[in-house]
């Protein structure tokens, strides 16, 4: 993640479109995007707003699934501020601007969840699988194709690890895994392929995924309300492409036995929107 813009161009911005008149913008270190870049902007009032920049103008697509779970009545998201004009986005150039109350807190990485908030976060994850989403809205969003990239890039790695080692540290470190574990590497390749083609022919129900419900993207305040954040890349898919993340492990931890027990007690059980 890395600053697209000045700060005097964004606070700008900010009292132009939004009216907020910032007294300090603070860059935050956060997140893998390298096509993002977010701030801490902290108004006079002692009020305070997040803000989040992103290349390209496709990005509008994150607050429309906001703006339809907060019709829904799903509590566990953000919903950003509009502008003076009532939008929920801004553009500056070709990036897109998105500004939200900021939520003093950790995420689900530096802090664990509690039982009930396990429990809270698998209703929310139900509800919003069970969302009729409207067509309008299904056309604007990605579909699960089950497509072989990542499968073909792992098998192009192959005839790289029978060659003469070459490359820098991380390179070189990444040819000794793959020799070392080649045989479980070619057999979950192989197997991969074999359950997609599998689900495919099997026609499974396609819902709205978040698509990347890790440990990062579970906020929880100071009150310990839950929310789930970053919509920027949601997708019409099995349930499954959520639920893959709870017990899978994600850098080391989101993998105990006894917190996916009370995420999945709400999460594949029947209910119904409030």
């Amino acid at each position: 993640m890395k600053q697209i813009f000045s700060d005097q161009r964004i606070i700008e911005c900010l009292n132009a479109n939004y009216g907020l008149k910032v007294a300090r913008l603070t860059f935050l270190p956060l997140g893998a995007d390298l096509n993002a870049s977010v701030y801490k902007a902290e108004m006079h009032d002692q009020s305070s707003y997040f803000i989040k920049l992103k290349r390209g103008r496709h990005h509008d697509i994150s607050a429309t699934i906001i703006a339809l779970l907060h019709d829904v009545g799903i509590q566990h998201i953000i919903p950003p501020i509009k502008t003076t004009l009532g939008k929920s986005i801004q553009y500056i150039d070709d990036v897109t601007l998105i500004v939200s109350p900021f939520v003093e807190g950790q995420d689900g990485f530096n802090r664990d969840l509690t039982d009930d908030q396990w429990i809270t976060l698998g209703k929310a994850m139900k509800q919003i699988h069970e969302i009729d989403v409207p067509l309008s809205i299904q056309h604007m969003i990605r579909r699960e194709d089950y497509s072989p990239k990542w499968r073909e890039a792992v098998r192009f790695l192959y005839a790289h690890i029978e060659s003469e080692p070459s490359g820098d540290e991380i390179a070189l470190k990444l040819i000794a895994f793959m020799k070392k574990h080649s045989a479980t590497i070619h057999r979950l390749v192989d197997r991969t392929t074999q359950l997609g083609k599998q689900i495919q022919d099997q026609l499974p129900q396609f819902v709205l995924c978040h698509s990347d419900i890790h440990g990062g993207n579970v906020l929880m305040d100071r009150n310990d309300v839950i929310y789930m954040v970053d919509w920027d890349d949601p997708i019409m898919a099995p349930k499954e492409r959520d639920l893959m993340f709870i017990g899978g492990g994600v850098a080391n931890v989101w993998n105990k036995p006894h917190e996916e027990k009370f995420f999945f007690i709400r999460a594949t059980e029947k209910l119904k929107l409030i």
